[in-house]
């Protein structure tokens, strides 16, 4: 199966979602690159996500992640996974918007927990009660993921693959994003 791709499509979602997983599934579904807006950021800084959070703050962080999205956006049709916080950012939302289509992969937070909880690589985690913190990060960010253009459900149960083919099944209804080509 041929796709022709109009739009980039913009994954969002909590930290430890699949956005970056079920991205590069979907965007070899499609045959189309996969860009990470994390891995942009962090290849131009020279330095961990984290290590940006500790030297320059998470506002700084912030701002570099709206240009890297900008530039990625203005490229060639692709997938593109951003982080956790980026489509918190009216600034972000409108872009997206604008150029592409935003995913949101929706899982819930004893998901996100058993795919997150155990690891040190999350900044925001980095606190004396880490599930509290997810917790409260969850209640506040999904009334802004709500606000994406498709919502796909990130069960426990499904593997990358089949997220993805969720995905794929839900962009299918969007034929100004997706078309099949014969």
């Amino acid at each position: 199966m041929r796709w022709q791709v109009n739009k980039t499509i913009v994954m969002v979602g909590m930290m430890g979602a699949g956005k970056t997983a079920v991205g590069r599934a979907l965007a070899h579904r499609l045959g189309v690159p996969f860009l990470d807006s994390d891995a942009e950021i962090v290849e131009a800084a020279n330095m961990s996500i984290a290590e940006i959070f500790s030297r320059d703050g998470e506002a700084f962080f912030r701002q570099k992640e709206t240009q890297v999205i900008g530039r990625l956006l203005g490229t060639q049709r692709c997938v593109l996974s951003t982080g956790g916080g980026a489509f918190l950012s009216g600034t972000n939302r409108d872009m997206i918007s604008a150029k592409g289509v935003a995913v949101w992969l929706d899982a819930d937070l004893d998901v996100l927990w058993h795919r997150v909880g155990h690891k040190d690589t999350r900044p925001l985690l980095r606190t004396a009660d880490p599930y509290a913190t997810l917790k409260h990060l969850y209640e506040l960010r999904v009334p802004e993921y709500a606000k994406a253009d498709i919502k796909v459900k990130a069960e426990k149960t499904f593997t990358i693959d089949q997220t993805a083919a969720r995905v794929l099944d839900q962009l299918e209804l969007r034929p100004d994003v997706l078309e099949r080509q014969e």
